[in-house]
């Protein structure tokens, strides 16, 4: 402990283990603490069962039909990752896919009236789809095809676009599309949470649609992966690269206090012993002092003994409930996975539902999800405050993370990966760019289209 790093992180959620696995990679002498005796912190998936159970405060043990408890890693925080995002993009860079297998999720889905229907992202879904009347396919086909095309370098694609001008209501209103066809494209296909992007400037929900498209072009039955043995599995990976790069991790190590000298940091005390450190990372949980709470997200975790009706028995998906369709301000979402991930014993299914709270009763809001999964065998309901850094931690050289909030996508965590690495290293580059420097001969390597071979269980990568 009585030693001097470049960087102390404290937590072993996934935005923490990236980090570290970055800055190790980049030469720095990384010290990596958590006082829980477990990687993963908010994002871990726990085993066995027993522990789940225990963790929730219910006394009875798991019954015998839920199979053997160590067959169980129940995700805290549900997320897929995009087939073609800036998570398997960090994955395949920093080369963590060695310790990593993934399958494609099987479908993805949106709620209508009621119902819910596969979210159509290509010509012929959406000619097939049952979610539109024959002339919205036919405009809604034309609006995928200049969503395709669009090239923000080329303006002969623009089609009379001006993608920092038009807003998306616009570009909505051009193609005479319809509300429940702005529903389920803004929420199930830009992945938006509110509809707050109507009146923005169309150029990132055009590169949102993009990225959702291309993600599905490259194993087809959805855009969005998860990993074997539950998302625990991410964290862990970057700390095994940065061990490789000499990253020390302690577990189960009490943070005694956060030592500053004229407001910056030098170090942490553990067990009266002082590291002192350059530059600080961590999680809110730590610094509690230096965020502020904006928000909370509900999450119920559902087990199930089925797969959830009318998603073709899938071992796998999501559903998305935009919110115009159940008069709230956020969507709801529902993750769903399965014995197939080695996550649940035989037969039995997880299913997680997440949405921002916006009332004084939180479950009541998720109930429309609820119902779409019955009958339930066990519930699991957690309410977490989601807190943001109060400052951009430059002067005191302390860098929190933020919560993860209710999305069932890694975008955002990467974002706040990418703006952390920005402010404590002031490379800035281009817009949307995360730089990395690659230890092997310390060049910097751009995230950017990836042409790497990638092997997940169960599919063929190109």
């Amino acid at each position: 402990m009585d030693e001097e790093y470049d960087v102390i992180v404290l937590g072993t959620g996934l935005t923490e283990c990236i980090l570290s696995g970055i800055m190790s990679v980049n030469g720095k002498k990384v010290l990596h603490m958590d006082r829980n005796p477990y990687y993963g912190g908010e994002s871990s998936s726990i085993t066995p069962l027993e522990e789940l159970y225990k963790r929730f405060g219910l006394n009875d043990s798991p019954p015998e039909s839920m199979g053997r408890g160590r067959d169980w890693n129940v995700d805290l925080i549900p997320k897929f990752l995009m087939a073609n995002g800036q998570l398997v993009k960090m994955l395949l860079y920093t080369e963590v896919t060695r310790y990593l297998d993934f399958k494609v999720v099987e479908g993805s889905f949106v709620y209508k009236g009621g119902k819910i229907y596969k979210v159509p992202s290509t010509e012929t879904e959406a000619l097939a789809s049952n979610l539109m009347g024959m002339f919205e396919k036919r405009r809604f086909r034309k609006f995928l095809v200049f969503i395709a095309n669009f090239d923000d370098n080329d303006p002969k694609t623009f089609e009379g676009v001006d993608p920092k001008v038009t807003t998306m209501r616009d570009v909505y209103k051009k193609f005479d599309l319809g509300q429940d066809v702005i529903d389920f494209t803004g929420h199930a296909l830009a992945l938006y949470r509110t509809d707050d992007y109507l009146d923005q400037a169309c150029l990132e929900s055009i590169n949102r649609i993009k990225l959702y498209s291309e993600s599905l072009a490259r194993y087809g039955k959805s855009p969005y992966l998860y990993p074997l043995y539950g998302l625990g599995e991410l964290p862990q990976g970057f700390a095994r690269l940065s061990a490789i790069y000499g990253g020390t991790y302690m577990l189960n190590k009490p943070v005694e206090e956060i030592v500053t000298e004229n407001g910056r940091v030098v170090g942490v005390k553990s067990e009266g012993e002082i590291a002192r450190c350059k530059q600080l990372i961590c999680d809110p949980s730590y610094v509690p002092d230096r965020v502020r709470k904006v928000g909370q997200v509900i999450r119920v975790i559902c087990v199930l003994s089925h797969p959830i009706k009318n998603t073709n028995d899938s071992n796998s998906c999501q559903i998305i409930i935009p919110q115009n369709q159940v008069n709230r301000n956020s969507d709801i979402y529902v993750c769903m996975i399965s014995y197939a991930h080695n996550v649940a014993a035989q037969g039995k299914y997880i299913a997680i539902v997440s949405t921002t709270v916006e009332t004084s009763n939180p479950e009541g809001e998720i109930e429309p999800a609820l119902e779409l999964l019955e009958p339930i065998d066990q519930k699991f309901v957690a309410i977490s405050d989601l807190y943001e850094p109060s400052d951009d931690g430059t002067e005191s050289q302390i860098f929190s993370s933020r919560a993860y909030d209710a999305t069932t996508h890694f975008e955002t965590t990467c974002n706040d990966i990418k703006d952390i690495y920005k402010r404590m290293t002031g490379r800035r580059g281009q817009t949307g760019t995360f730089y990395i420097l690659k230890a092997i001969n310390l060049e910097i390597v751009l995230f950017s289209s990836c042409g790497h071979p990638l092997v997940f269980t169960g599919v063929s990568a190109k």
